[in-house]
């Protein structure tokens, strides 16, 4: 049996990164008919079917999924191959990139992150896509997200990562309870909010569990964007990174950063894209503006 052409490879690509029949078609400017066709050509080269469906999604196989991300970058090295280095220029793109963050990665990256980007493209618009850390690398993989920030540890051939900034965690509270300075018993009779660890910090969560104050927990939430307030209302604590509590503090003057009592780090805060051969010249500006608009001293290049 011949080998797939270029045609259908791409096909195939832009099937996986949208799993609609209808909009892969959309995407490559041809019929869908055409492209159930070529699917079936591709079902019978592979043996395998490739994508199941569900709904009105197309679920990819074990099978697709191994060729996804060779075949992406194969088909990235070819274009990069063929297109101008200089055709992409930021002052004048009018297009969509997609970057995801947490609530509390919005709060602390967007503000010098949206000046960047709009002294070097003023058309663009940025999409922020809520950071789940089970689901990010599918999606930049996918390429509906273009750059994810996290300290998740993505370990994936196909991904590209660089640290941004250590992380480093404390415990806040408000002023009018404030707890004593690295005491090992500075949580006696505290009372704990805990947030998900959907974002990737999971550090707070095992130190509590470590420290044995899980029982001392009285509040629950998904984000981090309305514990500064209940903290200024209450005598609760929570742990979180001090970069993150350096920005609630400065909103809420009510608010103090105590020193935790144990070593308490945790792997970088990191920028994810795809691996260098797939990312499209908009995608590699976009990751070097974000670099110099948000990483911390320590790991900036002279």
């Amino acid at each position: 049996m011949p080998l797939p052409d270029l045609n259908q490879l791409r096909t195939f690509v832009v099937l996986y990164e949208l799993r609609s029949l209808t909009a892969t078609a959309d995407r490559l400017h041809v019929t869908q008919p055409t492209v159930s066709y070529t699917l079936r050509q591709l079902r019978a080269r592979f043996g395998d079917d490739l994508f199941h469906r569900q709904g009105h999604v197309m679920v990819p196989t074990p099978r697709a999924s191994r060729l996804f991300g060779p075949l992406h970058e194969a088909l990235a090295q070819i274009d990069a191959t063929v297109s101008s280095p200089d055709e992409f220029d930021p002052a004048t793109f009018d297009g969509e990139l997609a970057l995801a963050l947490t609530s509390i990665g919005e709060q602390t990256f967007l503000p010098p992150i949206m000046p960047a980007l709009a002294r070097a493209a003023p058309h663009l618009h940025l999409k922020v896509e809520r950071l789940d850390a089970d689901l990010v690398a599918d999606g930049l993989l996918r390429g509906t997200i273009d750059l994810a920030v996290t300290v998740s540890l993505m370990e994936s051939p196909h991904l590209w990562r660089t640290p941004i900034r250590s992380v480093e965690y404390v415990a806040l509270s408000s002023a009018a309870h404030p707890l004593p300075p690295t005491d090992p018993a500075m949580f006696a009779g505290r009372r704990f909010v805990r947030v998900s660890a959907r974002g990737g910090h999971v550090y707070p969560l095992q130190a509590m569990i470590e420290q044995g104050l899980m029982a001392q927990v009285k509040l629950t939430v998904e984000e981090y964007a309305t514990v500064p307030a209940v903290l200024e209302a209450t005598d609760l604590v929570v742990l979180l990174p001090r970069h993150v509590a350096d920005v609630f503090c400065g909103w809420f003057p009510g608010l103090r950063i105590a020193e935790l009592p144990w070593p308490a780090r945790s792997t970088p805060v990191a920028i994810y894209s795809r691996g260098e051969a797939s990312l499209s010249p908009a995608q590699r500006w976009f990751r070097s503006v974000m670099f110099e608009a948000v990483a911390a001293g320590e790991y900036r290049v002279a």
